[in-house]
């Protein structure tokens, strides 16, 4: 996820954060105040903001020192351990919660499941949860889509529910959970672009290619009227360890 720190200060401001419900929903699901919460790949804190509500400490493991900063300064009472997952400790015992906001398709897929089933507590929880970016209007749908294919035809998008279908076939968890959440989200156009321009596809692509697509997406929202609107589909999945 290192990609990510050179666009830090971008990220906390473009990315869009959490509905507020999610931490109720994920209160009533584990069935109370947990005593301490973990968030996996935390970034500048768009998921913590969700998981600071559930009343309980949050550890926050972030491997990008620069994100990690920006985290920090957004939630002083989080505690911040910069590393890998992979690397962490947990708590002895366990973490009663182990969340991930947008950041579980970064974990290795072989050992993911695994991984979060051992550190958390017999009775803990499994909270995964993220965005999938659609657009409200067909024809902004089509454009952009038609538009991103031919600068990069290689492209795919993982379906909303992946997350949920990955823990079910992982075989390490059970009694698992979908709750969605959707609302419409107007961007202008500079909003848009930002928005973009902090995507780890994006990021991952060569600069040529990264300023090609900007324009053409620039063009695009300027046909639009300079407004883009994103149909912002949120997914909270909720899974409790196997025995």
């Amino acid at each position: 996820m290192d990609i990510f720190g050179p666009v830090a200060d971008r990220y906390e401001t473009a990315r869009p954060g959490y509905p507020p419900e999610l931490a109720d929903a994920i209160l009533a699901y584990h069935g109370g105040t947990p005593a301490a919460v973990a968030e996996i790949g935390a970034g500048t804190g768009k998921g913590t903001e969700i998981l600071t509500a559930l009343g309980a400490p949050v550890t926050c493991i972030e491997p990008d020192p620069e994100m990690a900063a920006v985290l920090s300064a957004r939630h002083p009472q989080a505690r911040v351990h910069i590393g890998h997952f992979e690397q962490w400790p947990p708590p002895p015992g366990g973490a009663d919660i182990l969340a991930a906001a947008m950041s579980w398709h970064w974990l290795d897929p072989a050992t993911r499941n695994p991984r979060a089933r051992q550190a958390l507590t017999p009775q803990g929880t499994l909270a995964l949860f993220g965005h999938h970016y659609g657009y409200a209007d067909p024809n902004q749908a089509t454009a952009i889509r038609t538009a991103l294919d031919a600068l990069d035809p290689t492209a795919t998008e993982r379906p909303p529910d992946w997350m949920a279908q990955d823990v079910r076939s992982g075989g390490h968890f059970t009694d698992i959970h979908i709750d969605r959440f959707q609302r419409t989200l107007p961007l202008s156009r500079a909003q848009f672009l930002a928005l973009v321009s902090t995507f780890g596809p994006f990021l991952t692509r060569p600069p040529e290619l990264q300023r090609r697509g900007l324009e053409v997406l620039g063009r695009l929202a300027d046909d639009f009227g300079g407004t883009v609107v994103l149909n912002l589909r949120t997914t909270l999945t909720l899974a409790r360890p196997l025995p």
